[in-house]
């Protein structure tokens, strides 16, 4: 029955040699169907930023006028060396829930405490997502890399808890709690579950912090085996670099404290193609940033923002993010593929990838994509 239905349906469905519709190319229809969500505009808090944060995030909102996403922005201005997050930020991004951030400077040394570790205590983001992997047309020395770091947000190094004993003498205090240990080790299985990731590496350095580390290591156990379908391993976090460096393919999904969290997710990156094509974000109980993944050179340098140069990829990938978890998943999917489609002709390209191209070109050409 099959043999014979087969020319059956071909002599159906193809057009006689006199139809004026001989000859012409079929493309299969696609039909958007809304899911719970799709129908009502949300409203994203918006942060440029310094340096390189005002040009991609205004290439952002070029992109989602052009694909008429239902998102509307409120704006304001943040900047690294105010002594704190203003409260009217505050208040919006609890009452809208997302916000889409541009890099913060932050001094070294002295000065103003970071305000991008204010925004993540204040919110209690307490996970921190960078996808790490491999563009098609973009060269780069590993292949099949395909990386997610879910780092700990709020506390380990970045307590903040730091005092001039004497003199010449400062302690600075590393926090780890079994509270927050056992919620990003939930977070990072629970992601790999649902993203059908086959492994998770726990990063540390418990063969020095016996205790602090410990603690860490301790959580993800007891965690791993409410997961027994999903591979756990441990790995010191200096043997984890060197590893990232030599064969990175060999990672899934890697949770770690704090510290390493920022250091790894930067080599990652640096691997995949640079930290201007990563994404991520931080989430936590009740809301979530979406920004550069990579922290490194997340707001640019002068030469870049005078020559309008900056790449936008990183933050069209974060915006893609962010539009899935705001349930607008067929938007995601438009905007991530007009972003691979440039990225793999190799036309538009940004200095860090090899090009000339200034960020509006890079723009223009992914609401060409789009369109």
């Amino acid at each position: 029955m099959a043999r014979r239905s087969g020319p059956l349906l071909r002599r159906l469905l193809s057009p006689s040699p006199s139809s004026p519709l001989a000859g012409a190319i079929f493309r299969r229809t696609v039909t958007y169907m809304p899911r719970p969500g799709d129908g009502a505009p949300r409203t994203v808090t918006l942060i440029p930023g310094d340096g390189i944060g005002p040009l991609v995030t205004d290439a952002v909102r070029q992109v989602m006028e052009a694909m008429h996403a239902p998102v509307c922005f409120e704006t304001y201005e943040v900047h690294g060396d105010m002594p704190s997050v203003p409260a009217e930020v505050i208040e919006s991004i609890h009452r809208n829930k997302v916000c889409l951030k541009g890099g913060l400077a932050t001094p070294v040394g002295g000065g103003v405490s970071s305000l991008n570790v204010q925004l993540r205590k204040e919110l209690d983001l307490y996970a921190s997502l960078v996808n790490c992997f491999n563009l098609p047309g973009l060269p780069t020395r590993h292949e099949n890399v395909d990386i997610a770091v879910i780092r700990e947000n709020t506390e380990g190094e970045y307590s903040g808890l730091e005092h001039e004993v004497v003199p010449g003498v400062v302690e600075s205090l590393k926090v780890m709690t079994k509270f927050c240990s056992e919620r990003i080790a939930k977070y990072a299985f629970e992601y790999a579950y649902l993203n059908n990731r086959k492994k998770v590496s726990a990063v540390h350095k418990a063969n020095i912090m016996k205790l602090a580390d410990g603690l860490f290591l301790e959580s993800c156990r007891e965690v791993a085996t409410k997961y027994p379908g999903i591979q756990y391993n441990e790995i010191i976090v200096d043997n984890c670099c060197m590893q990232l460096v030599a064969k990175p393919e060999q990672f899934d999904v890697m949770v770690t404290p704090n510290l390493y969290g920022n250091l790894v997710s930067n080599v990652a990156a640096g691997i995949a193609g640079g930290t201007g094509v990563m994404p991520g974000g931080n989430v936590g109980q009740d809301h979530a940033v979406f920004e550069q993944g990579a922290s490194a050179g997340n707001v640019g340098n002068d030469n870049i923002v005078q020559q309008k140069k900056a790449n936008p990829v990183a933050l069209f990938l974060s915006s893609a993010m962010m539009l899935r978890h705001l349930q607008f998943p067929s938007f995601a999917d438009r905007l991530e593929s007009a972003v691979k489609r440039v990225i793999a002709e190799g036309k538009y390209r940004t200095k860090d990838l090899g090009g000339t191209s200034t960020t509006q070109e890079v723009t223009d050409a992914v609401i060409a994509k789009l369109n």
